[in-house]
């Protein structure tokens, strides 16, 4: 019995993992130089995310590159359709692509 706090929640709780897994934090800031700028380009755009996603782009592949997190592909990430930083666009397999 629990007096003047509430009955446990965790009986019959279960835990997931979440979908896209997890990562670890970067401790060391190997791309704290990309989230800057990125974070930067957020609040020079009324946190408008549609005008940095070229900064997204760059920190994620910092992260992908120092294995902070699993690589993946960019149509996955939502920015299959953004340049890189050699200015081309990443291919999306026909798989993906809208006839």
């Amino acid at each position: 019995m629990s007096f003047g706090r509430p009955p446990s929640i965790n009986v019959g709780f279960k835990t997931t993992p979440p979908n896209r897994g997890s990562f670890p934090l970067d401790h060391y800031g190997e791309c704290s130089k990309q989230m800057k700028e990125y974070m930067e380009c957020l609040k020079k755009n009324s946190s408008t995310s549609t005008h940095c996603r070229t900064f997204s782009k760059q920190y994620l592949e910092c992260r992908m590159s120092k294995g902070l997190m699993e690589r993946d592909e960019w149509h996955k990430l939502g920015l299959g359709d953004v340049e890189d930083a050699t200015g081309t666009k990443t291919k999306v397999p026909s798989q993906f692509t809208s006839t």
